[in-house]
């Protein structure tokens, strides 16, 4: 299987690099991850409706460039479906029983994601009513991700 991760913005917190590459490590004994970083763009602190719009777009153009036609897409979206741990490992290995062999998880820059992704969007994925830093999102991400992979092989994980 194939895993694709498109985020917005880079990391610039050692300690998340270290944490990220962790999971990296570990998930390469299950699938191909590629990580895309898309740049972010710049953004007043307090923007309009309007600004909002044009810098979601923006940065959804650049997201867009890298998804692949053939791939599934999972937006994270604080409107999205909450799953459990077993019930996305679930959802991952339905995927490549389906044929599905390319995943695409997307998770937009501080002010979310444009209208055109979130259409282009297969699945809306939610960890959370709450809101969480983008870039530390990457790492509960892909923890989730490799956990998943552990479930549906069997192996240990802590509950």
């Amino acid at each position: 299987m194939r895993i694709t991760l498109i985020t917005v913005g880079k990391i610039k917190e050692k300690y998340l690099k270290m944490a990220i590459d962790e999971y990296s490590k570990r998930l390469s004994k299950y699938c191909k991850l590629e990580i895309i970083e898309v740049m972010d763009e710049k953004a007043p602190e307090k923007m309009s409706v309007s600004q909002e719009i044009i810098v979601k777009d923006k940065e959804g153009d650049k997201i867009l460039k890298y998804v692949k036609e053939s791939s599934y897409v999972i937006t994270l979206e604080i409107e999205g479906k909450n799953l459990t741990s077993e019930q996305l490992a679930s959802k991952i290995n339905q995927l490549g029983i389906e044929g599905k062999s390319h995943i695409t998880f997307i998770i937009g820059g501080s002010i979310g994601l444009s209208e055109k992704v979130m259409k282009r969007s297969n699945y809306q994925l939610s960890f959370s009513k709450m809101t969480f830093p983008h870039q530390l999102m990457r790492v509960i991400l892909l923890e989730q991700i490799y956990r998943s992979f552990r479930i549906n092989n069997g192996e240990p994980y802590h509950k």
